[in-house]
């Protein structure tokens, strides 16, 4: 399965809050969704922790790179 890219994860958990709050969801399907959507979160979660540590590591190289007298 190809990575979902963070904005389309989103969309797709925008997507499935307003079908729920539209009463568009079969209660059949709600947890189903429920689950897609938690997994989402999930994703995009994990995608944020990622790039807030590359950009710490890219902040800290900047530093480091300022304090030696190079930058």
């Amino acid at each position: 399965m190809p990575e979902i890219k963070y904005a389309k994860a989103i969309e797709r958990i925008e997507d499935i809050i307003r079908k729920i709050e539209n009463e568009e969801i079969d209660i059949d399907e709600l947890s189903a969704h429920v689950k897609e959507a938690a997994a989402l979160v999930k994703l995009c979660r994990d995608k944020i922790g990622k790039a807030e540590l590359e950009l710490k590591d890219v902040v800290q190289k900047f530093e480091e790179q300022g304090s030696d007298g190079k930058g």
